[in-house]
């Protein structure tokens, strides 16, 4: 079930590229993306946070970092700036993210002391050149994901314990506002990372519930798969026929305790055979 024994303070940006056939994860508080390559490990260093990423090319990731969006080739590890990212704000930086259907790229930014800075996040998107904040006044922005008509977009507010659904229109830019999808108040769960399958189900991580929970189209919850780790933070379908389910896990804010309690902590983890995923879009700069 471990697929990857490296640990992150705080895993997150979970996906597969599907022109490299290759799984991608970052350690935020870490700085550092990671990956296996032809069977080896493969770390990429950076100078501050990064998050989350897209794909642009065979080699070339559009990430997201504390102060921007930037271009990453993976082969030479040129970085080129594409937008800024609340560059005027040295207390926040970006959390979770994903690539729409359109082509464009949602990121959420968040308050670096988390939930002691309540509202300072945004979800932003980039697409064709326009860098737009769509929704301000979150806390820990989290949960991007697409219908796979691209139809609609959710994300959460993790603190708020809800999942939103959001209508987009065909330029992949919301429309109306948002409204509750999953409301998991009442269980005290918070969600965090998520994606939606072929079948149009959306897989959440839950942190600290150890889990990463299916809801149907209409919200309904479906089942649940415990992962090794409690504080589990971002899901991913990847390999042979989109059919393993990656998910990455954190061991922030766990003292000695807790850590010998929850010893698989910070790994990554993977599940085969639960869904089937769609292929990550290509991120239309």
């Amino acid at each position: 079930m471990i697929f990857d024994a490296r640990v992150c303070e705080l895993g997150e940006g979970a996906f597969w590229h599907p022109l490299r056939r290759q799984f991608f994860w970052f350690d935020i508080l870490g700085k550092k993306l990671h990956s296996i390559e032809d069977g080896a490990a493969r770390t990429w260093s950076f100078v501050e946070m990064v998050s989350a990423a897209g794909w642009v090319s065979r080699d070339v990731l559009l990430i997201a970092g504390e102060r921007d969006l930037f271009l990453f080739d993976l082969e030479t590890e040129e970085i080129e700036t594409v937008a800024d990212l609340e560059a005027d704000d040295p207390g926040t930086r970006s959390n979770d993210g994903r690539a729409d259907r359109q082509g464009g790229f949602w990121i959420g930014t968040m308050g670096k002391r988390g939930g002691n800075d309540p509202g300072r996040g945004s979800i932003w998107r980039w697409y064709r050149g326009e860098m737009r904040r769509m929704f301000p006044g979150l806390t820990i922005p989290n949960s991007i994901c697409f219908s796979p008509d691209g139809r609609f977009a959710h994300f959460s507010d993790t603190l708020t314990h809800r999942i939103q659904r959001v209508a987009l229109d065909a330029d992949g830019w919301p429309v109306g506002n948002p409204e509750t999808f999953v409301d998991l108040s009442a269980e005290g769960i918070l969600p965090d990372g998520a994606v939606v399958d072929a079948e149009g189900n959306l897989w959440n991580a839950q942190w600290g519930a150890g889990r990463v929970a299916s809801y149907a189209p209409d919200g309904r919850f479906l089942t649940a798969v415990s992962m090794g780790a409690t504080q589990t933070s971002c899901p991913a379908f990847g390999g042979e026929g989109l059919a393993t389910l990656f998910c990455t896990t954190a061991r922030e804010g766990m003292d000695a305790a807790a850590l010998a309690a929850d010893p698989e902590a910070g790994k990554t983890f993977a599940v085969q055979g639960i869904g089937r995923g769609l292929p990550e879009p290509q991120v239309i700069l």
